[in-house]
């Protein structure tokens, strides 16, 4: 990993560029990829102010930006907070990128390609899916209306209902935008 320090109207001692450098590049065991850290010191002048050294932290890599910026008493104190914000920061991004991976390998496992040699020429292979639950309930006859109550009461994105309007198979789903969708089978 690549770490810039620099002070901003303020003067680095070699000892806090040292211990920056060294516990910001451990950082680096917490998630692969991150290529690049500036660390910026500053001191507020501000006499109120009991914590006057500020620390800023941005770490740059695998096409994320994490950032943190924290003040103690002493620069010393500012890179240990730093670096304790920041390792609970990639944890969490580790985490979500994780998940977000088992959900493609899951779909490229779930999804089974038959072999193209049982194919008749020219067909393309379709992937057969997996199921992996399968609910049966009673269709109610409704108005749209209500069955839009009783999604929101169920707390779902969608209700299936048979409309008593048109005396077929009707879903309400939530939109985007907040509203409600009607779509009336045919």
């Amino acid at each position: 990993m690549d770490i810039t320090v620099s002070g901003r109207h303020t003067t680095v001692s070699e000892s806090l560029r040292r211990q920056a450098e060294d516990k910001i590049g451990r950082l680096d065991k917490f998630l692969d990829g991150m290529d690049r850290a500036e660390v910026h010191f500053w001191e507020e002048k501000n006499p109120r102010i009991e914590e006057k050294e500020f620390c800023e932290v941005t770490l740059e890599g695998h096409g994320h930006h994490v950032r943190c910026k924290v003040s103690a008493p002493d620069g010393f104190t500012a890179v240990d907070l730093a670096v304790d914000k920041l390792e609970r920061q990639l944890r969490k991004l580790k985490t979500r990128m994780a998940k977000r991976q088992r959900g493609r390998e899951r779909l490229e496992l779930d999804a089974q390609i038959v072999p193209e040699s049982l194919l008749p020429a020219g067909e393309q292979p379709s992937p057969v899916y997996k199921i992996v639950k399968t609910k049966r309930f009673d269709v109610t006859a409704m108005e749209p209306q209500e069955a839009a109550l009783q999604m929101d009461l169920l707390n779902h994105d969608f209700y299936l209902f048979r409309n008593t309007d048109t005396d077929k198979s009707a879903v309400v789903y939530r939109r985007d935008d907040g509203d409600v969708g009607l779509i009336d089978m045919e």
